[in-house]
């Protein structure tokens, strides 16, 4: 995707309208738990500082479903943003409106405002065009640095790129080249990680993605579904039934491919809870009625690094068990420890594999983590998203 960035066109003292995802976990007290995603849009924003220009900033937080919620405010965000730029960003308490734009009329050159919670109006989600027009009456300029929330069609990604120049951010320039390159050029052997809870989200991406790669390893919540479809008995772990057929005609395409898909031969199961709950590694020709796999084994992830060693590009998407309880992490763990110092491109698909790497201090050792769960995978699939169709191209004159 060879889409214009902001520094490809004359932006200096001009108004921009950045549209940045913000949507940041929050600890019960309003706090910021985690400030990655304010921290992948600094580029952007000091690259605009630099400029010279009047920054207005918009972004979601959580889902309000088009009115108030005081817990969902960006004063949080723009104390955080403030802190890290080490200038002043003022929280507007409104989005569009009046008084909203005779504010952003009055800005001196290099200010930094931050908009409210977007989805506070239902016209965001609903991509209304006069919520888009009153957006865009804000600034000269579009950029769209919010790669997670490209893959929606609301108002602030699509609806206010149809009437400003609209062009990427560094963020987004970015995403679009890491993960483009593991669609268009990449270095082999190509491997591809999935994990994560369910695979109905990732049927698509395995379908496309299965012609690009050398191997898939398969762990995680998923891996009870494909083993199932494989013959295998699960006990009570979560297993989607009617992708058992459709799972299988992907094995078959990979075999036919020279793709080798690796499912777990030994895992770790449970049962119980509480201080009742119990847990060990069992071979998957061994899980009994009442248990639940948890993790992948040992000897499986033995077999995941091993044949992970000789590939020079990496894509990793989804834990490889519950990380959340530290019981259960360890096939996570290991494998974040040992792709972060692998020496090929290791790239992470963003969402809860994301937040495992950042929890584990190791997000700095990758070659790129994604800002966006749903979006990554959704591009890996080849589907354009709407919020970058609508960039322009390198090649549009303007």
């Amino acid at each position: 995707m060879h889409k214009k960035t902001l520094k490809d066109i004359d932006i200096s003292s001009k108004r921009l309208l950045i549209r940045v995802d913000f949507n940041v976990p929050l600890h019960p007290d309003g706090s910021i738990a985690d400030d990655t995603r304010i921290l992948a849009c600094l580029p952007t924003i000091r690259y605009a500082c630099d400029m010279n220009c009047r920054i207005i900033l918009c972004s979601h937080l959580g889902r309000p479903h088009g009115r108030v919620v005081e817990d969902l405010r960006l004063g949080p965000v723009a104390r955080r943003l403030s802190e890290l730029l080490g200038v002043p960003v003022t929280a507007l308490p409104d989005t569009i409106g009046p008084e909203i734009k005779a504010r952003t009329d009055a800005m001196n050159p290099g200010e930094i405002i931050l908009l409210e919670n977007l989805r506070f109006y239902p016209g965001e989600e609903k991509n209304d065009p006069v919520f888009s027009s009153s957006l865009a009456e804000l600034a000269d300029i579009y950029v769209n640095d919010a790669f997670g929330a490209s893959h929606r069609a609301h108002a602030s990604i699509v609806g206010v790129a149809h009437i400003l120049p609209a062009v990427a951010g560094l963020l987004m320039d970015k995403e679009l080249t890491m993960l483009g390159n593991l669609l268009e050029d990449p270095k082999r052997p190509f491997a591809a990680v999935l994990g994560g809870s369910k695979v109905t989200g990732k049927l698509q991406l395995v379908e496309y993605i299965i012609t690009k790669v050398n191997l898939i390893c398969i762990g995680g919540g998923m891996a009870a579904t494909c083993l199932t479809s494989q013959g295998y008995t699960t006990g009570n772990s979560l297993v989607e039934e009617d992708t058992l057929d459709y799972i299988g005609k992907l094995f078959r395409k990979a075999e036919s491919l020279g793709v080798t898909i690796l499912v777990p031969s030994d895992v770790v199961i449970t049962c119980g809870d509480g201080m009742e709950k119990q847990m060990r590694s069992v071979p998957v020709t061994e899980i009994p009625d009442g248990w639940s796999i948890v993790d992948i084994g040992s000897n499986t992830l033995d077999l995941f690094l091993q044949q992970i060693t000789p590939c020079k590009t990496i894509f990793w998407n989804g834990p490889m068990g519950k990380f959340e309880d530290s019981s259960f992490a360890q096939g996570t763990k290991t494998l974040a420890e040992f792709l972060a110092r692998h020496p090929g491109t290791t790239i992470i698909g963003g969402g809860s594999t994301a937040e495992a790497v950042t929890e584990l201090g190791l997000a700095n050792s990758f070659s790129h983590v994604s800002t966006g769960g749903g979006a990554s995978l959704q591009f890996l699939t080849g589907t354009v998203l709407p919020g970058v169709e609508v960039l322009w191209d390198k090649d549009t004159n303007g």
